[in-house]
């Protein structure tokens, strides 16, 4: 089962508060209510580099293009390959709705 370790009633909650905003604005609003800005562009950050890893960039262009570290780049790549799937589904509906 997915989010065994952590699943519970508040992070369902959580999981029900994203999805019920309906445009970017919202989302921007409702982020920047609950984590910090640096926080944000750390996920913003981790999306890219599954982004770019997805189409078969290197760590070097991954690092130089996002700043990210080769151990996040890593990571990134760990849970893309072996994680629950999450930035699959993400990039592929990013993908449909451009």
């Amino acid at each position: 089962m997915v989010a065994e370790k952590w699943k519970d009633n508040l992070t369902d909650q959580l999981c029900k508060s994203i999805l019920a905003l309906e445009t970017v604005d919202e989302a921007y609003r409702y982020l920047e209510d609950v984590a910090t800005i640096g926080e944000i562009r750390a996920f913003a950050q981790r999306l890219e580099v599954s982004r770019l890893l997805s189409e078969g960039y290197t760590y070097p262009q991954i690092a130089q293009q996002t700043g990210a570290s080769t151990a996040t780049i890593s990571r990134v790549k760990k849970f893309l390959e072996y994680g629950a799937d999450g930035y699959k589904i993400v990039l592929e509906r990013l993908k449909e709705k451009s």
